[in-house]
């Protein structure tokens, strides 16, 4: 998954805004793999379990039958094709998810070799705040944070004060709010 870069900033920023909202007793379901994130969890004193690879668009069991405080998704939601569907059967109440934000310098990322390393989607921040809204979430917090590459040209360039990865945490919407109900 690493092979070339080992995203240090991300991972930092990342541990930091999970540590602000999560407390290590509370016990997290990390959808994907096990993964250098889920071991940096663990290391802080986190309970944590992953998901097993299963494809979150068709199969919402692990999220369904799973009895965790959190659910974490990093990186995660612009892999799928309608992130609205597993975002709406998560049982947890409360939920920290990161994703890499659309450039408009840059097209959607596209592995050549594995087919589940793509983006189907690459949000704007108001589009991702939009689908949990929908989905049952109210949004409690927010960072950004830029990804600047040490390479030459427009795009790095562009990179160095774009801010490339936004991070949320929300909770559950109650219940009985009129949006909830419109819903269920």
């Amino acid at each position: 998954m690493y092979e070339k870069t080992y995203p240090n900033k991300r991972f930092r920023h990342t541990l930091s805004f999970l540590q602000k909202h999560i407390s290590t007793h509370e016990s997290i379901l990390d959808l994907g793999v096990e993964n250098p994130f889920s071991e940096i969890m663990l290391k802080q004193g986190y309970t944590v379990k992953n998901t097993k690879g299963e494809d979150l668009d068709v199969d919402f069991s692990i999220v369904q039958n799973t009895n965790t405080d959190v659910v974490t998704a990093f990186e995660i939601f612009e892999h799928l094709v309608a992130p609205f569907n597993v975002l709406r059967k998560i049982r947890s109440n409360k939920l920290v998810a990161s994703i890499p934000l659309r450039l408009w310098f840059s097209p959607a990322y596209q592995s050549k070799s594995d087919p589940w390393d793509r983006h189907y989607h690459e949000f704007e921040d108001w589009q991702f705040n939009w689908l949990l809204e929908k989905s049952g979430w109210e949004i409690k917090d927010t960072a950004k944070w830029t990804n600047p590459v040490n390479k030459l040209g427009i795009r790095p360039l562009l990179r160095s004060f774009t801010p490339r990865y936004y991070i949320v945490y929300a909770v559950r919407k109650n219940k009985d709010s009129e949006f909830s109900t419109q819903i269920q």
